[in-house]
């Protein structure tokens, strides 16, 4: 009997130690996002040249490794809608190596005309991240 309770005792040890190391790892395994050091946490959500194109700072700085001086101001200007506002901000010139194109050249990273749906949510993600245009006698209306 006495060997019985010192297996479940080990047993139970031993859930508690696997336990402990998965509740670490949940806890303390990612490093927790810094704005100051990654730019801002919230996507970017361009409308042109196509509505539903998502940029998402964490992937390119905390996880991809680049600075912010990487981009900015050589390829993206820091100013907020800048880029959207430009004639130029289109997937030719993406092709053409500028904006996104600058990295995304199939050497670097992914080319920029392929795997479309990793930066082109279309409108559903678009009123996703953005939240959903008015419907009915709010349309138009501000929130």
């Amino acid at each position: 009997m006495k060997r019985n309770n010192k297996s479940v005792m080990n047993m139970v040890g031993l859930v508690a130690v696997v336990g402990l190391l998965v509740f670490s790892s949940l806890s303390f395994g990612e490093e927790a996002y810094d704005e100051e050091a990654y730019g801002p946490k919230a996507p970017i959500v361009w409308a042109k040249p196509v509505k539903g194109v998502a940029f998402v700072h964490k992937t390119h700085t905390m996880d991809a490794g680049l600075s912010c001086e990487d981009c900015h101001d050589k390829i993206f200007e820091m100013a907020a809608g800048t880029a959207e506002g430009n004639a130029d901000f289109t997937m030719a010139s993406l092709y053409k190596g500028k904006y996104c194109g600058a990295c995304h050249d199939g050497q670097m990273a992914f080319a920029s005309n392929t795997r479309c749906a990793t930066c082109h949510v279309g409108v559903k993600g678009y009123n996703r991240l953005t939240g959903p245009a008015p419907q009915g006698k709010d349309a138009g209306k501000k929130h």
